[in-house]
Formats: C-alpha cells, sequence, structure tokens
C-alpha cells in the first residue's frame, strides 16, 4: 500500500488535470495511481505534468524513442511502477508488439537494430547511472544520428525527469497497477553491474 494515500478520482474538479487525465487515458488506457498519488501536491503536480509535456512534445526525439528511454532508464533504476508504465505506453498506446516491449526491457540495446535509438538509450543509460562520465565523444555520438543540440538538452532532461518519477514511485511505493507482465520482467541487463 502506498505511504501516502491516493486521492480519489472524484475528488478531481481542475480543468487542467482533468486535460492530463484525458491525455494519460488515451496514452495508458486508464490514469494509473501514481496520478492520484501526486494529487496530495496538486501545485506542484500540474506543473511539473506540463514540463513533461513539454518534453514529450516539443523536442527531437519521438514518442517511441521517449518511451524507450523511460523502459531503461526505469529498469536500470529499479522501478518496476515506472517500468510498467512506460513498457504499456510503447505497448498499449503506441502499439509495439508485445513480444518485442518485453525483449528490449530485458535484454536492452542488444534487441536493438537501430543505430539511432542504441545511441539514445545507451547515452541514457550513461547518464543516468553517472553523469560525469559523459564525454564530447558521447554528445558527438548523438549528433552523428541527427540530434541537435535541442535533442541533446531534451534527451538529458528526459533522463532526469524519468529519474525522479523513480523515485517517487520507489520511495512512496505506489501500489502497481500495471498489467504483470510488465512487473515480472527479468531486467537485468539495463541494472548497473554491482560494484
Amino acid at each position: 500500500m502506498a505511504r501516502v494515500p491516493l486521492i480519489e478520482p472524484e475528488a478531481v474538479d481542475d480543468p487542467a488535470v482533468e486535460e492530463i487525465f484525458a491525455w494519460v487515458t488515451e496514452m495508458e488506457g486508464s490514469v494509473p495511481n501514481h496520478f492520484y498519488l501526486e494529487l496530495n501536491f496538486p501545485e506542484y503536480m500540474k506543473p511539473k505534468l506540463q514540463s513533461t509535456a513539454a518534453l514529450w512534445e516539443h523536442g527531437e526525439l519521438s514518442m517511441p524513442e521517449i518511451q524507450h528511454v523511460g523502459i531503461a532508464v526505469s529498469t536500470a533504476n529499479g522501478c518496476s511502477y515506472c517500468t510498467g508504465a512506460f513498457c504499456t505506453i510503447l505497448d498499449y498506446g503506441l502499439d509495439a508488439d508485445t513480444d518485442y516491449v518485453r525483449a528490449f526491457a530485458e535484454q536492452g540495446t542488444d534487441v536493438l537494430d537501430d543505430e539511432r535509438l542504441e545511441t539514445i538509450v545507451e547515452y541514457a543509460l550513461t547518464i543516468n547511472d553517472d553523469p560525469h562520465a559523459v564525454t564530447d565523444a558521447d554528445t558527438e555520438a548523438l549528433r552523428e544520428v541527427g540530434l541537435g543540440d535541442k535533442g541533446v538538452v531534451q534527451l538529458t532532461h528526459l533522463v532526469s525527469d524519468f529519474a525522479s518519477y523513480n523515485r517517487l514511485n520507489t520511495a512512496l511505493d505506489t501500489d502497481y497497477d500495471y498489467q504483470e507482465l510488465w512487473r515480472e520482467l527479468d531486467t537485468a541487463a539495463m541494472s548497473p553491474a554491482d560494484d
């Protein structure tokens, strides 16, 4: 059970929140529990979700690329809740093949045959694990696969944004409400190696 209460959906009467919930329902099929948990601080929830929407809608990365980054970062951070969320969006919202989504979540970049996507995911995992490890060669590799400065900044912010959701949902033990198949993944491939 979550460490803070989930706000009942009937208590939502803010048009901005209702608009966000409509978009989420379109992408995920329903409004997940973490949104109701975040309603405990509505003054922050709205601008936070607007920031996330800007990252998803106004940058250089495609929606499928963004979801791959979300899956990679969430599995690396051990957040089964967020892994379930991003797998659901890629599978349900973007109509990707379920077996492919499972394979990517479990095997990481080994299943990718797209150089751009592989470069994006590898950069995301690097900065998630150790932002001090990023080199000029890493950002140049992103440019070589078509990202401009805006895309590099977008991707870097996405990793930070996703990691913040990972921490929120893990620390507050958000009640899992995605398909069990996403929680049962073997995500060791994208988890940092034990030192």
